[in-house]
């Protein structure tokens, strides 16, 4: 009798066991790939979040490549035509050169400022404020009605002036960007324009 209760206990043991397992392992196996799925997403949107940051940097290192260049260009054009008033020599065609350039210089600042960080941004705004005082400047004296310090020594100082700027706003744009290292060999510095008899050339300042 004792065997027949024991063996009875065992089978109902066993079918009990056998119908819990049912229902867990379903729901077991359910959280399992629930937390496997969880994983995943997680991998999947650290992986999107870095392919972002590539993205990123890549936009702003061709966003401050053009602004830098059109910069460089427009300063240029400006000290020529600085020239070209100093000389009385002013045509429609330096004007124009003087104008693309300065086009150019806001249409490529408009597409940096979309993608910029918050310090280049600054740098680039103060930046444009110089540029467009220098173009104001350097008009006023054309027009002759120069600034009570416009004249063209006290304008061709502003060039000086207009590269350590750049020097400044650079080492920003480079920081952003994560780059190391000086922002202008020691060799370079900023062009200034020296009167000879065939007119106008450039010479690096001490």
């Amino acid at each position: 009798m004792r065997s027949a209760l024991i063996g009875l206990a065992a089978a109902v043991v066993g079918v009990t066991g056998t119908l819990i397992a049912a229902v867990l392992s379903p729901r077991m196996l359910a959280r399992a790939q629930a937390e496997q799925f969880a994983r995943q997403q997680q991998v999947a949107e650290a992986q999107w979040l870095r392919e972002q940051q590539v993205v990123g940097l890549e936009r702003r290192r061709e966003g401050y490549k053009n602004v830098n260049a059109a910069f460089r260009r427009y300063r240029t054009q400006l000290m020529n035509f600085l020239w070209t008033v100093h000389k009385d020599a002013v045509t429609a065609e330096a004007r124009e050169a003087v104008e693309e350039a300065r086009r150019e210089h806001h249409s490529v600042l408009a597409e940096a400022q979309l993608v910029a960080s918050g310090e280049v941004l600054r740098e680039l705004n103060d930046m444009t404020k110089s540029l467009s005082e220098t173009y104001r400047r350097i008009m006023c004296l054309e027009e002759g009605n120069p600034d009570p310090d416009g004249s063209f020594d006290e304008i061709r100082a502003d060039f000086v002036r207009l590269w350590e700027q750049w020097e400044d706003m650079l080492d920003t744009m480079r920081t952003d960007l994560g780059v190391e290292g000086d922002t202008v060999p020691p060799s370079e510095g900023p062009l200034l324009t020296a009167s000879t008899t065939d007119g106008p050339r450039a010479v690096r300042a001490a």
